[in-house]
């Protein structure tokens, strides 16, 4: 569970996700227009700042409670486990490495747009996995999975997803958080790999 004294960057960051979310969609829309992230007017506009608060605004509710709920569940394990530093930055880290592949493939597209914390959740997601490889994961909160399938799964899937486009959903920040996620752990606590490893294959 989230305390602030011993999870205080999970707390802080939920809170932020929260206020900001629910101010662009019931009380300020204007907000939620003014942070989108959009490659093509990214540097045109010097619009510098989307790359951090994009990430901190949802366009809808459902969008909004599955990433909360997400983050909920597995960030204040994370922080306590790897210290609120590390996670802090792991957490900004994945916010702005997993922009950076949609900046790029997306420069020329002046229509396109994002929101969302989704790849920062998942750089959150995937660290949480390399600390814990055999703790189930429950997939839509109900179907529990063991976390070394579900990412082995969750990147097979989005991989294809990416490059066969059906949806409006940004898999290829998806990806770049997941990676961000394990790299993060790989450079600043190897010894946590290799026992991932130990865990999963003896």
């Amino acid at each position: 569970m989230m305390n602030f004294d011993r999870t205080p960057a999970s707390v802080l960051i939920l809170g932020a996700i929260l206020v900001m979310s629910a101010l662009a969609l019931w009380v300020a829309p204007a907000l939620l227009d003014r942070n989108l992230l959009r490659p093509y007017w990214l540097i045109r506009r010097r619009q510098y700042d989307t790359i951090i608060t994009s990430g901190f605004i949802h366009g809808d509710f459902g969008h909004l409670l599955f990433n909360s709920l997400t983050f909920f569940f597995f960030a204040p394990a994370l922080e306590r486990r790897m210290g609120t530093p590390k996670f802090f930055a792991l957490y900004f880290l994945g916010l702005v490495l997993s922009s950076l592949g949609t900046i790029y493939k997306q420069r020329n597209n002046p229509d396109y747009a994002a929101l969302g914390a989704s790849g920062a959740i998942l750089a959150v997601l995937f660290a949480y996995i390399v600390y814990y490889p055999k703790q189930d994961i429950y997939l839509y909160f109900a179907l529990p999975i063991p976390a070394v399938l579900f990412a082995f799964g969750y990147v097979a899937y989005s991989w294809w997803a990416s490059k066969n486009r059906r949806d409006n959903i940004n898999h290829d920040a998806h990806l770049d958080g997941a990676f961000t996620g394990l790299v993060f752990v790989g450079l600043t606590d190897f010894p946590a790999w290799s026992h991932a490893m130990h865990q999963v294959f003896g």
